[in-house]
């Protein structure tokens, strides 16, 4: 039987009484019994007018103060987190308050007890008492079931809810991110024990295409991981101390005095490019997709500023619901795991060739197999005896590279390879919240020039023995789609990380443009990066992995790095695609990635095409088992 049910069971169980008949109350009562009355009544009511007196006139200030004390709450007043946007001001981040409402069993059953205790119906009960006393049990189940009805539940469910708390608890969640409508008509209904307990719930429009990047927020609003938890201090608003006063029911009916408004969190404003964010998943995750790929991860960067236009990975995960997914799913991948990057290293052993003045794009290279030490360093279906140091790019010849790269000194060739920025964590440009980058950025692995042995350097000019991120690759671009100077990266808007490093000369890097516009074409080794529109420079690598210890020839990593348009770049994309099956190869997998983000980005950018590529040109790829092994 439940609550109400046994409330009316009591009510209905009262025995009328007729007062018309009955001989005790139809007795004329006593001429002193009337006057003892009065007198009882008289001293009463001087009793009450003396009390009135005291509390008014001799003594107000303690009654005041007890008055006050039993009426006034304190409670905490939080400031909302701030936005986080992206560089066009579109919303990446935002919070909103989600109280959650929740019972604490001990007031609540102590008031129901007390409500039962003063609204019991016995023999005694007169007829009309005992009817106003069941519209009070009616009343009062009434709201109880319009708040079970708010939380979901059942009167059964709700009550053994509260009978399951344990201590050191004291309260029993009945709903979570309650909406503030419910929340006050909750509240409203003015039960003892029901609460609210103030939670927030953080957005994410843009949700699993920049989850990697943002991080999460904890149901305090409390930064987690990514941007959220670098920049908590910035973001997170303040809490302040506020009282305000409540009617004997709970029900807040004024503030008390004057209460310090709590400090809502400042915004922050990102580099990112939101559109082309979702864009770059999006491509991303169809590529990961229909190659049955392990991963996969991508980076846009200005190549003018070195600001960071898009970053994303996938796997991804939801960041309101980050516990839903695995932590190898929530890892930013694009910055924190490193790779050999396989021949997308051999743009900088040539330039530094041409750089040194041991080489020239014309210049005829014996390409023929041969060794190095216990290594032998061959091509496979495309080998060729000699090819011209262009021809070495666009072909990805290994002989070709490393005979550039054995004529290098070894410190001069690890210096050029360190100030590229591997070997080294990324400078994110973070306003130095997180030293050596932050977000968890991997410096790779650049091994130092005097531990070099056998056939290090060697395999280190045509990407082995060196291990780098996503972002790295990408940032060692800028220097070949500029002036040859490395350019700093930033995350944040108006917050460079850096100063731009010269690693080579202007003449070396637009030399090196022209070359590697040979790789985009038909005869090169990555004719699926070709954009439509737009002339794009940029080289393919396929490296094995290694797998036990050793090198395995089922698992690979494809790679394509490059920037678009050739003639003056606007855009450096590199791509990553991880154990990709069946056609693993750069060219075939990671391409056509760089292809479909860099025309998105360039377009997003307002930048007018610079080349016509008719319909049947882009029909006549060059064959895709001629694309690169490397």
């Amino acid at each position: 039987m439940g609550w109400f049910s046994r409330a009316q069971a009591a009510a209905t169980s009262v025995r009328g009484v007729n007062y018309a008949t009955s001989p005790l109350l139809a007795s004329k009562t006593p001429y002193g019994r009337s006057q003892l009355v009065l007198v009882v009544m008289g001293l009463m009511f001087g009793g009450l007018l003396a009390r009135a007196v005291y509390v008014q006139l001799i003594n107000p200030g303690f009654f005041q103060t007890e008055s006050l004390r039993r009426t006034t709450k304190e409670y905490n007043a939080y400031g909302l987190r701030g936005d986080i946007k992206d560089r066009h001001g579109d919303l990446l981040a935002r919070s909103r308050k989600a109280p959650n409402l929740v019972v604490r069993p001990a007031e609540f059953l102590r008031e129901e007890e007390q409500f039962l205790a003063r609204n019991t119906i016995t023999s005694a009960t007169k007829p009309e008492h005992a009817e106003i006393i069941r519209g009070r049990i009616a009343a009062r189940q009434k709201r109880l079931d319009r708040l079970l009805a708010l939380v979901n539940m059942n009167e059964a469910d709700f009550r053994r809810a509260m009978a399951s708390l344990r201590p050191p608890h004291t309260q029993v969640v009945l709903a979570t991110k309650m909406g503030e409508a419910a929340t006050v008509e909750a509240l409203g209904l003015r039960f003892e024990g029901i609460d609210q307990d103030v939670k927030f719930d953080r957005t994410y429009p843009e949700s699993r295409a920049v989850s990697h990047v943002l991080g999460w927020t904890d149901p305090a609003d409390k930064g987690v991981d990514g941007v959220e938890k670098l920049f908590d201090k910035l973001l997170a608003g303040s809490s302040v101390k506020q009282q305000a006063q409540q009617d004997r029911l709970g029900r807040i009916v004024g503030d008390q005095g004057e209460n310090p408004d709590p400090k809502e969190g400042e915004d922050l404003t990102l580099t990112l490019d939101a559109l082309l964010q979702a864009v770059a998943y999006r491509r991303l995750e169809q590529a990961v997709l229909d190659s049955q790929a392990k991963s996969g991860s991508v980076v846009v960067l200005d190549a003018g500023s070195g600001e960071v236009l898009a970053l994303s990975n996938y796997p991804s995960f939801d960041p309101a619901a980050p516990g839903r997914s695995s932590a190898w799913a929530r890892t930013n991948r694009a910055l924190t795991d490193a790779y050999e990057p396989g021949s997308t290293m051999k743009p900088f052993i040539v330039a530094l060739a041409i750089e040194k003045g041991l080489a020239h794009p014309d210049q005829v290279l014996d390409t023929s197999a041969f060794r190095v030490h216990d290594r032998l360093i061959s091509d496979h279906d495309h080998a060729k005896p000699s090819l011209t140091v262009a021809q070495v790019v666009q072909k990805s010849s290994n002989p070709g590279t490393v005979r550039l790269a054995l004529k290098l000194d070894d410190q001069e060739m690890y210096d050029t390879l360190a100030n590229l920025g591997f070997g080294r964590k990324p400078d994110l440009g973070l306003g130095g919240v997180v030293p050596g980058g932050g977000l968890g950025a991997s410096g790779g692995r650049l091994m130092n020039w005097k531990r070099w042995r056998g056939a290090d350097k060697a395999t280190m000019s045509y990407g082995y023995s060196i291990s780098v991120s996503v972002l790295q690759l990408a940032r060692a671009y800028t220097a070949l789609a500029g002036n040859g100077t490395l350019l700093p990266l930033s995350l944040v808007k108006g917050q460079p990380g850096g100063e731009p490093v010269r690693v080579f000369t202007e003449a070396t890097a637009r030399t090196m443009r022209e070359m590697l516009r040979g790789t985009v074409s038909p005869e090169g080794t990555a004719a699926k990066a070709q954009p439509v529109g737009y002339t794009a420079a940029g080289k393919t690598g396929t490296a094995q992995k290694l797998v036990g210890g050793r090198y395995s020839s089922s698992s690979h990593a494809a790679w394509f790095a490059g920037f678009s348009p050739a003639t003056q770049p606007r855009v450096v994309v590199a791509v990553l695609i991880d154990e990709p099956k069946g056609a693993y190869y750069g060219g075939l997998v990671a391409a056509p990635v760089f292809k479909d983000v860099v025309e998105q980005a360039l377009r997003r950018l307002g930048e007018p095409p610079d080349m016509e590529i008719k319909p049947t040109a882009l029909m006549a790829q060059a064959d895709p088992l001629r694309k690169d092994r490397r």
